[in-house]
């Protein structure tokens, strides 16, 4: 799961990063509200934390243009002001949840989890393609044959993938949708990740199969 970080007290934001991408999340960080609607330009994020204090353009104006151009995207709303009235202008301007700092880590995670589990409750838990199913609630990758507990790097690759069998998604956007705009890995990982899902694959007897097209990228296909 990807998330945008928008905070522009640095030490705030590096603590935040590390600690969400401890717990599994793939993070991408910016420091103003400008910056921030620029990246959600991409619509690859599950979910945004935004800070209402910040130069350029404030976290209430913010939502406002995300939710003026018709994006759900969940928002929790994270600011030193602790006014009700405040509470109240975010939350009616769209916002999912709102929390004052200081706050407890553990509180925010919690947050993080119920915002976003919220905004995928429509959609099917279990993904099936060919005779191979993922569930998304356990990050369990099956077969008739057996299963793996996937990794969460894996877990998100197999996820896009089953989301749209048989398109061609290039090595760019799996770096871009999974690990982010920001991140220092090099672009030979994705095609590490795509080695152990085939291998996966191939010891669950699955009849399906990850193709690659040269310069182009990678599909999921239903073998014939």
């Amino acid at each position: 799961m990807r998330l945008l970080v928008v905070e522009d007290e640095k030490s705030l934001s590096r603590a935040l990063a590390a600690i969400l991408a401890k717990n599994g999340y793939s993070v991408d960080t910016v420091y103003d509200g400008v910056e921030a609607l620029e990246y959600l330009k991409g619509g690859n994020y599950d979910g945004m934390i935004l800070d209402v204090m910040m130069p350029r353009m404030d976290g209430f104006e913010v939502l406002k243009k995300v939710r003026e151009g018709g994006s759900a995207i969940p928002i929790l709303m994270l600011t030193a002001r602790g006014e009700v009235d405040d509470k109240v202008a975010g939350l009616d301007g769209g916002a999912n949840d709102y929390l004052t700092k200081p706050f407890a880590m553990r509180e925010l995670l919690a947050r993080i989890r119920a915002m976003t589990r919220d905004s995928t409750a429509g959609q099917d838990s279990v993904l099936r393609v060919g005779n191979v199913q993922l569930n998304r609630a356990t990050n369990e990758l099956s077969s008739p044959t057996g299963s793996f507990h996937l990794t969460n790097k894996e877990f998100q690759m197999m996820e896009y993938l089953m989301s749209h069998p048989t398109h061609l998604i290039s090595t760019e956007r799996f770096m871009e949708k999974i690990w982010g705009y920001d991140s220092k890995a090099e672009i030979n990982v994705v095609w590490v990740y795509i080695s152990y899902l085939r291998k996966k694959l191939s010891a669950l007897d699955a009849d399906v199969q990850i193709k690659a097209a040269r310069n182009a990228g990678y599909s999921l296909e239903v073998l014939s």
